[in-house]
């Protein structure tokens, strides 16, 4: 069989339009014997180390290559619609020359010639052709148009040009797709045929020679149909739109037999393939870290000794006195670091993060491996003393392999951006990128994406999804190995179904976007256009990778994370605002770390918006263990994640001594002394084995590795390194293979301490603060999470239980963001009113610092900035209730009308304005008269009070919640006594199958639908404290319902969990109405008594005339019934009133919550 090599293919990185799996195809490519393989994605080089890494796992040259688009006029060009991407050109490149002229090509084509497509043109690709070979592409290519078009004049000129170009290294390129389809046929082929006929006669007239491609989209023929879905989600079309983009699903990666067949008269045009492939050298896109340059002064004659100068002016002010142990262990790591070439590295982190510092951005104590660095410690990249906490520089950076260093710095979220704004000032934009990401199709949103292209019901595309197990990385042929409902669809499910996770299948994994990694940075030597390739994203303005995060160190680049910490920035705000109420300065990186009211708050358990330590989980284990030292933070911090966590009871039992601590040897006493015997840490491992058997730093450190990933074969060879190594300091076999076992046991869940130690100091930071300054440190918490109204909502909570109230905006107290008024309470901050506007609300408080409170509203309007504070701007103060304090208005009397149909508010700007402007002339008076201004004051409307619905609703729009009170406020009663599960509780219903539910709630919203038969269903969302929740009902259940829905309604309802079964044999769980009651007429309907439990000791005539009373107001239908006892003598007395029927009035309940004696109960 003659050779061949596939030359145009692209892969899922063709985004929404290649369907080929890379591992996929190299597997294809391997069984058809073939010897090599070319990637040729759309305008980019997303996939192209990916590609080359798996061509070589397989054995096959790898031929990078790219689709691109070359502009019609010039890549500058946007004026026409003919500017519009461009004519398609495949290039390969044959060496590393072309390789990086291809890098330049493509990263240019974006950051200079993007306009809807990524564009070159003709004069830049002369200047960077070396090393590359070009082919001329598809029907959209520049010849193949000419040739359409019967254009001989240009595609003379196209071809003068391509041949003055490569030379030699340009080929005409053939494809053939017949379909036994007329309509596809007469069009598509017909003009591939007239394509190739002209490409032909041109080979044999100019000697240019002929390569057969298939232009391959997708892997396998069956693979067709799940590509045709792709293009109908890349274009938004429907399957049975005529208009809709087609292939002609003959773009599978063919075999060297189908190519032959297909070829059979031009068999020269794939035996040229083998041509090219032979022109492609042997090259490799990996590289040593490419280190950027760090300016040295002048007083240094390079980076290692300048950092070396630093990091010992750091210890001087880092230690009292620089012992002989600290002096060694620098000495150590800054030998290490010189060895590896990092010095640099090391100078360029410090910089920016004194730059950080400097410009009053909050830095993290460190993160990960980095703060078991000693030099990092002295330089200030980390804030924790290694040496003290036992952390080690060789899990950080291991002495026995080079890979690059990895320091992530966590800033406060305002100020990341700052400190990435002063690295690409220093070193240049073109040298600094953000890194990529590639949002793909797991296995839910595949199903999801292709049953809406199959038009598979809604329901049951989420019933299918939801089958899915949740853990990442589980793939659908994973899922139908564990989830026999899903599997059985497969088999036995309807047509659309088993299509529809079919054509999922093939699809998933699928490049469906690209985005922006979160934190990720890299640093360059030079143009890093010169080394990896670049794309231009409408999300930032700077440059990003077209490598992601896996790759970008692979070819040399130097990456580290500029995270974003809201905790950060909680902690900063706290203290800032400590600053302003109390007038006191907190050094937060210098707390004691034994404070006694700090570790009680945590032996509470009262650790919400504590930094890592607020699950309820994690708070039951922190009252349990009673922590009363700094270790014991780190060491929970590490072990309450899944796997370890079973080791905590067995943790907190030795600290209290209820089990006693074993070590199999002295050695290890010492070094697992501060976690009780067990082994929590990976470092403890790494020193364990360097004490016991010898091991040097690095190879302690992989034997960390190979622990971690459980490594076996690397595993396997140090353990006879270790048990050696025990028997030479004197360790029997047996001890040393019982402690090789119990290390292989947890060693795996064992956490990095440098880590666990950071971020245990960040939240003890945060407890400090909750503990000594509770209402700043709450105000904090609750400003940096205003837009997530379930963490507010629990926030004001915690805030409640600790006994502050949180308080509405308001125009004489509240900053931008929450404070801390004069009596210790939380205000809201004015930022988080709607509508009102950062500068309105800026002007409004300078204004009132500058000159003082507001005395009323019109004081107001005299004095702010009216072009700042509008209308909008005084609807959404007066609608929030930040003007309530300010006389004696009501909310709605704002937005009142006058006769002539001008609001309240309306009146007031005019007076402002009229007020403001006669005020600056007065001033302005040649005589400068001076007396009151005589202007009359807008009258106040006369307008009802807004209903209290109309006034919370309003509320909750302008600032993003209930504050004041709750619209279900008034049925707290019932709600209390009647709901069995909060609207929270049904998130996973699937837990509650068979229970009959009992909860209330709020219609907010409620919309009807009619479904195929014409038969009427219903959306309806309703809302309590907890949540929101959309209920569903079809049919009778809706007609029978459908009253109770108007939005505003408070409603009791009593529903069954039950099973839902689908036609595709899935089956969901839903909410069955039984029965749904009006809240206000639960308390007749449903309440049948009142009891009331009082003491002996507490019956006198006061007692009983108040419950008299209340029992003769309003007759009710409650009966009461009174129980009297009497604890010391065991004595219970049940009394009933058999002519009372008492009326549950708000009064009565009020009445009794407030006589803490007296408990009562509804029946």
């Amino acid at each position: 069989m003659m050779d061949f090599t596939h030359l145009h293919v692209h892969t899922q990185y063709s985004i929404l339009d290649g369907a080929s799996s890379i591992p996929k195809l190299m597997k294809k490519a391997k069984e058809d014997e073939m010897k090599a393989v070319a990637i040729t994605d759309h305008g980019n080089l997303f996939g192209a180390k990916e590609f080359f890494n798996e061509a070589k796992n397989h054995g096959l040259k790898p031929i990078i290559g790219c689709e691109v688009y070359v502009a019609r006029r010039g890549r500058f060009e946007t004026s026409t619609k003919e500017d519009r991407g461009g004519y398609h050109v495949i290039l390969l490149a044959k060496n590393e020359t072309g390789y990086k002229n291809l890098v330049k090509l493509v990263s240019l084509a974006y950051i200079e010639g993007h306009y809807y497509k990524p564009r070159i043109d003709k004069e830049l690709l002369k200047e960077n052709c070396e090393g590359l070979m070009a082919s001329s592409a598809c029907l959209g290519g520049d010849i193949p148009s000419q040739i359409r078009n019967d254009d001989e004049k240009g595609l003379e000129e196209s071809l003068a040009y391509y041949m003055d170009t490569f030379g030699d290294d340009f080929y005409l390129e053939l494809q053939r797709h017949p379909t036994g389809d007329p309509v596809f046929d007469n069009d598509t082929l017909a003009k591939q045929n007239k394509v190739n006929e002209k490409l032909i006669q041109i080979s044999l007239d100019k000697g240019i020679k002929l390569i057969a491609t298939n232009d391959v989209h997708f892997v396998n023929q069956e693979d067709a149909e799940a590509h045709d879905r792709l293009i109908c989600l890349n274009t938004g079309k429907d399957l049975d739109d005529q208009t809709r983009m087609r292939y002609s699903k003959q773009e599978w990666f063919k075999t060297r037999e189908e190519m032959g067949e297909l070829f059979s008269d031009l068999p020269q045009s794939l035996t040229n393939t083998q041509e090219l492939v032979d022109k492609v050298e042997s090259y490799d896109l990996n590289h040593n870290p490419i280190m950027p340059d760090f300016p040295i002064p002048d007083e240094f004659e390079n980076a290692d000794e300048y950092l070396r100068h630093l990091t010992y002016q750091g210890a001087e002010m880092r230690y009292q006195a620089i012992t002989d142990e600290i002096r060694e262990r620098i000495d150590y790591e800054l030998g290490v670091v010189k060895r590896m070439g990092f010095p640099g590295y090391f100078l360029i982190v410090q910089d920016f993060l004194n730059a950080a510092r400097e410009m009053d951005v909050s830095v993290g104590p460190g993160r990960g491996s980095a703060a078991g660095s000693v030099v990092a410690y002295c330089i200030r990249i980390t804030d924790v003393d290694p040496l003290k906490y036992g952390l080690l520089f060789e899990r950080f950076l291991n002495p026995d392999r080079i890979s690059m260093p990895d320091i992530d710095i966590d800033f406060d979220e305002d100020g990341r951006d700052e400190v990435l704004k002063y690295v690409v000032d220093k070193y240049g934009k073109d040298k600094v990128a953000q890194i990529i990401t590639f949002g793909t199709m797991a296995a839910k949103m595949a199903i999801r994406d292709v049953a809406r292209i199959e038009k598979l019901p809604l329901p049951e595309a989420d019933r299918l999804a939801k089958l899915v197990p949740e853990r990442p990385g589980t793939t659908l042929s994973k899922a139908y190995k564990e989830v026999k409902e899903l599997n059985d669809v497969k088999i036995r499910g309807t047509d659309l179904a088993k299509r529809t996770l079919q054509y999922a299948e093939t699809l998933e994994g699928s490049v469906r976007h690209t985005g922006i990694h979160a934190c990720g940075i890299i640093i360059g030597k030079d143009n890093l256009i010169n080394h990896i390739p670049i794309f231009k994203s409408k999300d930032t303005d700077l440059w990003v990778t077209q490598f992601d995060g896996k790759h970008v160190e692979d070819v040399g680049m130097l990456k580290m994370d500029f995270l974003g910490l809201k905790t950060l920035s909680i902690i900063k705000d706290a203290v800032e605002m400590i600053k302003l109420s109390k007038g006191i300065d907190i050094d937060i990186d210098n707390l004691p770390l034994d404070d006694k009211e700090t570790f009680e708050l945590y032996s509470r358990g009262e650790t919400t918006a504590l930094f890592q330590f607020e699950s309820d989980g994690m708070k039951r284990y922190l009252r349990e263990l009673k922590p009363n030292r700094f270790e014991d933070l780190i060491a929970m911090n590490a072990l309450y994640r899944p796997g370890p966590m079973e080791y905590i009871p067995r943790f907190i039992n030795r600290k209290h001594g209820k089990e006693k601590i074993r070590y199999d040897l002295p050695v290890m006493e010492k070094l697992l002394r501060d976690t009780y015997g067990i082994t929590v840490y990976q470092e403890q491992v790494m020193l364990l084995s360097q004490e016991m058997a010898g091991f040097t730093g690095g190879q302690a450190d992989s034997l960390r590795k190979a622990m971690g990933k459980k490594k076996r074969k690397m595993m396997d060879e140090l353990k006879e390194k270790f048990i050696e190594g025990c028997a030479g300091n004197g360790i029997n076999q047996k001890t040393a293979e019982k402690v090789w076992t119990d290390w292989e046991a947890f060693a795996e869940y064992a956490f990095n301490k440098s880590h666990s130690t950071c971020y245990a100091l960040v939240s003890y930071q945060t407890a400090w603060l909750k503990a000594h300054y509770p209402a700043e440190f709450m105000a904090a918490v609750l400003s940096r999470n205003i837009s997530d109204i379930k963490k507010i909502t629990t926030f004001m909570n915690e805030c409640k239980r600790m006994g502050m109230s949180v308080m509405g905006p308001d125009v004489n107290e509240s900053r931008i963001k929450f404070n801390v008024n004069s009596k210790g309470n939380i205000r809201f901050g004015l930022g988080a009113i709607k509508g009102l506007g950062e500068s309105a609300a800026s002007r409004i408080i300078h204004e009132r610092d500058e000159n003082g409170h507001f005395t009323d509203v019109y004081s107001i309007v005299e004095r702010v900035d009216l072009k700042a504070v509008n209308k909008k701007s005084l609807e959404a103060l007066a609608g929030s209730g930040a003007l309530d304090g300010i006389g004696d208005i009501k909310r709605g009397q704002y937005f009142g009308k006058d006769s002539r149909e001008v609001s309240f508010i309306e009146q007031l700007i005019r007076y402002g304005n009229k007020f403001q402007n006669e005020s600056s002339t007065s001033q302005q008076s040649l005589f400068g008269e001076s007396g009151e201004l005589e202007i009359s004051k807008p009258a106040i409307t006369i307008e009802e009070e807004w209903p209290k619905l109309v006034k919370l609703d309003m509320e909750k729009d302008l600032i993003g919640i209930y504050l004041s009170a709750h619209p279900l406020d008034t049925y707290k009663l019932e709600i209390e006594h009647f709901c069995t599960h909060s609207l929270a509780d049904l998130d996973n219903l699937s837990t509650l199958n068979g229970l009959e539910v009992m909860i209330a709630g709020l219609v907010k919203s409620h919309k009807q639908a009619y479904t195929k038969n014409n038969k009427p269903y219903g959306q309806i969302m309703i809302e309590d404290y907890s949540d929101s929740f959309r209920l569903m009902l079809f049919n009778k259940d809706y007609i029978a319902f459908q009253n109770f829905f108007t939005p505003g309604y408070a409603l009791l309802i009593r529903a069954m969990v039950q099973p839902r079964p689908y036609n595709n044999g899935t089956v969901d769980y839903e909410i069955k109405i039984r029965e749904i009651k009006m809240l206000a007429d639960v308390r007749e309907d449903m309440i049948k008594s009142l009891i009331l439990t009082i003491p002996l000791k507490r019956i006198d005539d006061q007692i009983i005339n108040d419950i008299e009373k209340f029992a003769d107001q309003k007759k009710g239908s409650a009966r009461l019934k009174i129980m009297v006892h009497d604890r010391e003598e065991n004595l219970y007395i049940e009394m009933f009133s058999r002519t009372k029927r008492i009326n549950l009035s708000d009064d009565l309940i009020k009445f009794l919550e407030e006589e803490p004696e007296i408990d009562f109960k509804l029946n």
